[in-house]
């Protein structure tokens, strides 16, 4: 039986993720107006708040699994900001995920200490990642893979010690030819071309990357086969894994800003004399109050669907569906949400006096990256009905 009941152990470490949290909205509004600035690895304060790995090591049978609560840290820590943190941990990129799922044991160990930003989308390769064409061509010999081709839409592609890249080594092959190499800054032939201006999550950096003759050690290739299998199996599949848990960390990333909203909307409404009772229905209820109860059930509702996802995950079943259920959901509630809140406000929500309207803009980015809402749903489709690509092409 599915059972999301906190732990003692559990409820400690999330009381002091929102601390670190509250202490971290204080330097939000600078880094967002300052884009130009990385945050620092480590906030001042950081020193007075000791790190929750100790108590996240300790944890025995009686508490929640490790991508449950994985989850509700990353709410607890986006309820703050995005982008900064009280420290920011070293593995933490979205290729280190990459590696950590397909790569080889020696591959763990030997890029343990870095960060690892994710390199898909192409200028003419966007939604779909089975069309990449940025190529890996062995020479035998060097024993090096050459890696040519353009790289878009890099989150933290300036700021992280190198890239999980994939690229094909047969375009004939498709999908089945696509595999994914482990690129360190400073090797000759990767080169950062610029970094991108935003709407939202401005203080992340986000950028272009150009690969040209860029050699890297046979060895690099994760998960080490060079094999190309038969189509619908191996490299690919391996390596569109990875997104079964980060999916929903990026609908749990969104879905802490919502939240972020929904209680500064929740507080400015009971500062105001507005009664947010719960025991009348809908219809019997103010507009105002009706409304933002819809946007707390839509809340709700969102948290369940991650909570699932990272569930089954930690009971070692497939999460596949799961997973885009819970991004496509969280892509569309967080917009709701935000948006919502700020309707209710007025004035005071667009205003940059206050952190709502940055959250508006930020949460954007969780129904675009890791795959969009449309994709996400096409996902869902083939799932529940077993179509095949081309019955929705």
């Amino acid at each position: 039986m599915i059972d999301f009941t906190l732990s003692d152990r559990d409820q400690k470490i999330l009381d002091r993720v929102r601390e670190q949290a509250l202490v971290v909205r204080e330097y939000a509004r600078y880094f967002d107006e300052n884009e130009h600035e990385f945050p620092p690895d480590e906030l001042a304060e950081a020193k007075d708040h000791p790190s929750v790995i100790g108590d996240l090591m300790q944890r025995g049978e009686g508490d929640s699994g490790i991508g449950t609560l994985g989850m509700l840290i990353s709410m607890g820590e986006t309820w703050g900001d995005y982008s900064v943190r009280i420290r920011r941990p070293v593995g933490a990129g979205l290729g280190n995920a990459a590696v950590s799922a397909s790569g080889t044991p020696e591959q763990k160990k030997q890029w343990a200490g870095l960060t690892l930003a994710m390199a898909i989308t192409e200028p003419g390769c966007g939604s779909d990642p089975s069309q990449v064409q940025t190529t890996a061509v062995l020479d035998e010999a060097t024993n090096e893979w050459i890696i040519n081709g353009e790289k878009i839409f890099v989150t933290a592609g300036c700021r992280a010690d190198g890239v999980v890249l994939w690229a094909t080594l047969d375009k004939s092959a498709g999908r089945a030819g696509i595999k994914s190499f482990v690129i360190e800054k400073d090797t000759p032939g990767f080169v950062v071309a610029h970094k991108e201006k935003k709407l939202g999550i401005r203080s992340d950096d986000t950028a272009a990357l150009v690969f040209t003759d860029c050699r890297v050690p046979r060895s690099n290739l994760i998960g080490g086969k060079e094999e190309i299998p038969k189509a619908g199996s191996g490299g690919f599949k391996g390596a569109m894994k990875t997104f079964n848990m980060t999916r929903p960390g990026v609908a749990a990333f969104g879905l802490g800003m919502a939240e972020a909203a929904l209680d500064f909307t929740r507080e400015t409404l009971e500062e105001a004399g507005v009664e947010l009772s719960y025991g009348a229905g809908a219809a019997a209820q103010a507009a105002v109050v009706e409304k933002f109860q819809r946007l707390e059930a839509s809340f709700e509702a969102t948290r369940l669907t991650i909570l699932r996802a990272a569930w089954l995950s930690d009971q070692g079943q497939p999460n596949n569906m799961e997973a885009s259920v819970c991004k496509a959901k969280g892509g569309s509630a967080v917009r709701e949400i935000t948006q919502g809140c700020i309707e209710i406000l007025g004035p005071m929500g667009v205003s940059r006096e206050h952190l709502l309207e940055k959250w508006f803009r930020d949460v954007r980015i969780t129904d675009i990256y890791e795959g969009t809402g449309e994709i996400q749903r096409m996902i869902i489709a083939r799932t529940l009905f077993d179509y095949t690509r081309a019955d929705l092409s």
